[in-house]
């Protein structure tokens, strides 16, 4: 059978794709019962060949899509040639392909008069899954026997068969059964729209033309990424980035990467990274190759296409035992910290390769406020699992984004209606973090501030966050951003909590959270006085700022120019 596939055939099958994987990702957000998938869009979609290849990706979590081949490995190790139509399998356990126990990976695999073409794919990170805590997402576990349900490959339908047993087994073991057999009900019929949808190009096309395109975009996919790396010099760079603790101790958790760059291929290993951790920020190797091939992506033209031709092209090792590689039964439950800074440290390396394609560091991923526990008077638990997008780095020719989702994720913020509404919250404050931003010729993006008032007699408040002690980078003279704060105030008083908590709070106690801000990229003193003073008036950054970071001093409502002067002299004269 010839592969040869016209060029007018090719985009309008590759476009098909990119339209199925999207409406699949509609459906989740229209159908999902839990506001984590639902409202903060914590899942993604994609369609992947017979041999688990990923061939289009939704605009959703990236970070879920690059784990998928690693994940299929398991499942076809499981299943081989045991798949039928009507099938459909799920599982989570990280150690047997999953990432956290949160993410329940579903798969449904599509046939075309008995011929397996391909699999519908939906990731969704479920409220609940069990465990010693609410959320199921702590970061101060010391095993994965302590966060939930473990389920290993399973088929939830057997040739169309509902598998009322996994159904049941899953309801009695986590917390709020109605929403996770509700997302549950969602990743179906999701699956199914990618299934029907697929076969209609079947349908439409042929399966031969059909799986002949399959092959080719995935050839695409890699020869443009040849393409890009080709043009790198050859070498090796390396960078080092930090996480703040691991929930026991604040101790600084180095992540060390050297990418080598030979001809049209890289090579990025985690080799002097930190060996695996006593808390939950263990990370399985599948979503360090996940956060590396994101990172990778980013600095790639917008026409290379997200899908596993890309992956061909990148090599990813990290040690057995290592934060990045754990043994069993490490905790990994806040793996996605270490996912963000992963794809941090490899950016950092990308600058040196192609500077003008790598922003500074952002807010360093989402930080997590989870509040769990029950109604006394009706005893009906909630769960809100709250997951704060901030800011983005500097760019080389524009300013960071100001409260903006970080790449790697491509979330929403809950919106306070939906979260005042739905649990026993107030929410006093949301709002940008003046003087949050890394200065630089171009600024980092300002954070955001969410400020909790607990209206539940009782809680358990979990906070997984960073940047606590190592500031996002700043690029080529731009300075690092703001440090991220959590508080909690009682009675008036205020407490400085640590990174990383599990604790139990009480009815009208206040947390709130200071998100750390982007970096800045260039030398702050080429930015434009235009631009600072625009800032200024804004209200994101202060006078004080103005003139610490930047050496410009500010009267009224126009730069003091003979005082700005004077000020930047006087800082020269110190340095020489």
């Amino acid at each position: 059978m010839s592969t040869a596939i016209d060029p007018i055939t090719f985009a309008v099958l590759k476009s098909a794709l990119d339209s199925i994987v999207d409406d699949m990702a509609y459906t989740v957000m229209r159908t999902a019962r839990s506001p984590i998938v639902r409202d903060v869009l914590d899942y993604s979609t994609t369609m992947c060949d017979a041999t688990g290849q990923i061939l289009a990706q939704a605009k959703t979590v990236a970070l879920h899509l690059g784990a998928v081949p690693d994940a299929m490995e398991a499942l076809l190790r499981h299943y081989g040639d045991d798949l039928a139509p009507g099938d459909v399998i799920i599982f989570n356990d990280p150690y047997d392909g999953g990432m956290h126990l949160p993410d329940i990976f579903m798969f449904k695999p599509i046939f075309a008069r008995d011929r397996h073409i391909g699999f519908s794919v939906v990731i969704c990170h479920h409220c609940d899954v069990g465990g010693r805590v609410p959320g199921s997402n702590a970061s101060d576990s010391t095993e994965i026997f302590q966060e939930g349900l473990r389920i290993p490959p399973l088929k939830l339908f057997d040739r169309g068969v509902r598998n009322k047993t996994l159904f049941d087994v899953i309801s009695k073991n986590v917390r709020l059964p109605d929403l996770v057999i509700g997302d549950l009900e969602a990743q179906l019929a999701t699956c199914a729209l990618g299934e029907r949808e697929m076969l209609r190009l079947v349908e439409r096309y042929g399966v031969e033309t059909l799986e002949a395109f399959l092959v080719n975009v995935l050839d695409y996919g890699e020869r443009l990424t040849r393409k890009a790396i080709a043009q790198w010099p050859d070498g090796t760079y390396g960078f080092t980035d930090y996480i703040d603790g691991d929930g026991f101790s604040e101790e600084r958790i180095p992540i060390v990467v050297s990418v080598k760059v030979a001809g049209d291929q890289l090579t990025i290993s985690f080799d002097g990274s930190s060996p695996q951790v006593k808390g939950a920020i263990n990370s399985t190797l599948s979503f360090v190759k996940s956060a590396t091939y994101l990172a990778v992506r980013c600095v790639l033209d917008s026409d290379v296409p997200n899908n596993s031709g890309v992956y061909r092209c990148i090599d990813v090792n990290a040690p057995k035992g290592s934060l990045l590689n754990p043994s069993f039964p490490a905790p990994v439950a806040a793996r996605a910290l270490t996912g963000y800074r992963v794809a941090d440290t490899v950016l950092g390396a990308l600058a040196e390769i192609v500077p003008e394609r790598v922003v500074a560091a952002g807010e360093g991923g989402n930080s997590v406020v989870c509040l769990g526990g029950y109604d006394k008077a009706t005893g009906e638990p909630f769960i809100v699992v709250d997951m704060i997008n901030g800011a983005l780095g500097a760019r080389a020719t524009r300013d960071g984004i100001d409260a903006i989702t970080n790449p790697t994720q491509n979330m929403s913020n809950m919106p306070i209606e939906i979260m005042e509404a739905t649990y026993p919250l107030r929410i006093e404050e949301y709002s940008l973090r003046e003087d949050s931003c890394g200065a630089g010729r171009t600024r980092g993006g300002l954070s955001v501030v969410r400020q909790y008032r607990l209206l539940a007699d009782e809680a358990i408040l979990q906070l997984r966050t960073d940047r606590y002690h190592t500031a996002p980078y700043g690029l080529f003279g731009g300075k690092g951003g703001a440090l991220s704060r959590n508080y909690l105030i009682r009675d008036g008083e205020s407490e400085l909590l640590a990174s990383k908590v599990t604790r139990e709070v009480g009815r009208d106690d206040v947390i709130r959270h200071e998100q750390a801000g982007g970096g800045g990229y260039g030398d702050p003193n080429e930015r434009p006085l235009g631009a600072i003073l625009s800032d200024v008036l804004d209200g994101k950054i202060s006078l004080s700022y103005a003139r610490e970071h930047f050496g410009v001093v500010i009267a009224g409502n126009a730069i003091d120019e003979a005082g700005t002067s004077t000020l930047r002299r006087s800082r020269q004269m110190a340095n020489t």
